[in-house]
């Protein structure tokens, strides 16, 4: 069965839900049409009967209630079937190399980066563009975290393949979160800001005592006297005074009140919104450690999550209430419904503001596996690589790159088996030297992300990815293409004397200079490299580098893609091969251009 199936599968039974609930909707408006139509009927024709037209209009209002319930039902369940046909097509515009649906967040593409820029990580059409599927900034971050500093723990990496592998086995839970968080748009939060607006400056009436007992003596005090006037105890006049001594005392509480509605500004239901969507994690049961670990964080308190953020809402949809008329003149006296609320709010606070940045840390990582896990399901042919501890390996078979179509990538192998080795690549103008780099580095990335790769088998050591492909000068810094990139060696050299371990990529060294001094500095910074004990791939046109494999044969190896021009047509096979590049065709390009007469 081929990968665009279960989505045309799902488009052509959404699309069959929806019409199926269109006529369920028109059915239920004329059904509501028709209640109010005999209910105004009915009650004109047994207006006299005041007992039977009071049961009618009981009868047809609690009908049109119902069915309006009936409605909004309905046409939820028809936004959700839209919103997953919405989705099904973007996944099958991405399964052709279209993402543009997709947010590859453009504002991440760093030149100073270890290795972002030169991979086309962040962008239209970028890596993270293919992958991202996050509903949101919280997961979104999250997700552009890992691109960013991918993990070098091999325990860290095997239990992200976890994750993901379950997740790949869920595509209904992964489609039914990323629907439920886009049905109703969320509002992109910050979620330290966020968390810490949470964070009562002053507790007004939980930590009092007084107000802990007037909340229910007040109320309890109003039954009893309710009691005593209807038997005739005492005189209702007792309760009229009761009244305005009890709103005296509600009304002087309502700076206080609004000091704490003020806290939320509007984020409950920002929150709240989120609330359903803790709920659809919470209500799953995981076998992977990281996503029960994160699923715990939503359930570490006696009630989910979901339901203690719940409470905080009905909390403040019932102290605005307070602030409204009746409410006002009747429940607030009665009830001191405004204190009461503002009171189970500081409690609420008092209790879980700590909790709300763990929890909603909790949402963000499920965002991005569940990301993670819809490429993994989108990608049934690649393979889960195989991480290692031991000394430097990085040994793949059949490698291509995420990004080429299927039907035209070519796949190469790689094998760096031993410390301080380094691949020296040679090859043509347009062979394929670059695209292998970024393959490999590509792939390199994704396995160190706990993601699958796209090759036919691939095990590595997680090391600290550093490249240097497409150095630039900068006018703003007054910097020449030639001082960009020594500044880009020099922290490559850096890094590796304090001890850490890099796996290096390397485009053609030293662009910017002369041919000789090319030369000279290529070879001297290849020995350094090899002398603090790294690895990596160098592609370069200067084929003399190729001589460093006599010197160093235990760190050096040669390898070339090759271009024929046969019958004054130039060809690539695309496939790298031991030894170097003995065909260039810089000379033939341009005479094929018109640029030169050669």
């Amino acid at each position: 069965m081929s990968i665009e199936q279960p989505y045309n599968e799902i488009i052509n039974k959404e699309k069959e839900s929806i019409h199926s609930l269109q006529k369920k909707i028109l059915i239920v408006a004329c059904l509501r049409m028709s209640c109010i139509l005999l209910g105004i009927i009915f009650c004109y024709r047994f207006w006299e009967n005041t007992y039977l037209t009071f049961t009618l209009f009981l009868f047809f209002l609690i009908s049109f209630i119902l069915l309006l319930k009936v409605h909004e039902k309905l046409f939820y369940k028809k936004k959700y079937s839209l919103a997953l046909i919405h989705l099904a097509e973007n996944e099958l515009k991405g399964l052709n190399n279209n993402f543009s649906s997709f947010d590859g967040a453009p504002e991440e593409i760093n030149p100073e980066h270890s290795f972002s820029f030169d991979l086309d990580i962040f962008g239209d059409q970028s890596l993270f563009q293919s992958i991202n599927r996050t509903i949101g900034s919280l997961g979104k971050n999250i997700l552009i975290e890992y691109f960013v500093t991918p993990s070098t723990n091999t325990d860290e990496i095997i239990n992200r393949q976890k994750a993901i592998q379950e997740l790949k086995n869920k595509p209904k839970l992964m489609n039914h979160f990323r629907v439920s968080g886009t049905i109703d748009k969320k509002e992109d939060i910050c979620i330290e800001k966020f968390s810490k607006s949470f964070k009562p400056n002053q507790i007004y009436f939980y930590k009092n005592k007084l107000w802990s007992l007037f909340i229910y003596l007040v109320p309890i005090t109003y039954l009893i006297g309710l009691i005593l006037a209807l038997t005739g105890i005492i005189s209702s006049y007792w309760i009229g005074l009761l009244w305005i001594i009890t709103f005296t005392i509600s009304t002087l509480q309502i700076k206080k009140v609004n000091k704490i509605l003020n806290i939320f500004d509007k984020k409950t239901d920002v929150l709240s919104s989120y609330s359903y969507l803790f709920k659809v994690i919470e209500d799953e049961n995981f076998s992977s450690e990281l996503l029960k670990t994160n699923q715990n964080l939503l359930l570490g308190h006696k009630e989910k999550a979901s339901r203690i953020i719940y409470k905080l809402s009905r909390y403040c949809s019932n102290l605005n209430m307070g602030l409204a008329y009746p409410i006002v003149l009747f429940f607030n006296p009665v009830f001191l419904w405004n204190v009461r609320y503002a009171y189970l709010i500081e409690k609420w606070l008092t209790n879980y503001h700590s909790s709300i940045f763990p929890w909603m840390q909790a949402l963000g990582r499920f965002d991005a596996f569940v990301s993670l896990g819809t490429f993994s399901y989108n990608h049934p042919e690649y393979i889960i690589p195989n991480p290692t501890n031991e000394q430097f390996i990085l040994e793949g078979k059949e490698i291509g790159h995420p990004l080429l179509s299927r039907n035209t990538c070519v796949k190469n192998n790689i094998t760096i088996n031993k410390k301080s080795f380094f691949m020296v690549i040679t090859g043509a103008n347009m062979a394929g030297k670059s695209t292998y780099l970024r393959t490999i580095g590509t792939n390199y990335l994704l396995a160190c992300l706990g993601a699958p790769v796209y090759a036919e088998d691939f095990l590595f050591t997680p090391s600290n990815l550093v490249t240097n492909l497409r150095t630039s000068d900068s006018l703003v810094n007054n910097e020449s293409y030639f001082f960009s990139e020594l500044k880009r060696l020099k922290m490559i050299i850096d890094r590796l004397k304090s001890g850490e371990h890099l796996f290096i990529i390397l485009d053609e060294i030293l662009k910017g200079t002369n041919s000789e001094d090319k030369q000279k500095g290529s070879i001297a910074l290849i020995q350094q490299l090899i002398h603090l004990k790294s690895n990596g791939m160098i592609a370069t046109h200067d084929l003399e580098l190729g001589k460093l494999e006599v010197q160093y044969p235990s760190h050096i190896e040669n390898y070339c893609f090759e271009s024929h021009i046969i019958d004054n047509k130039l060809s690539f096979s695309y496939k790298m091969q031991r030894g170097i590049a003995e065909n260039m065709n810089a000379t033939f390009l341009m005479k094929q251009m018109g640029i030169t007469g050669l």
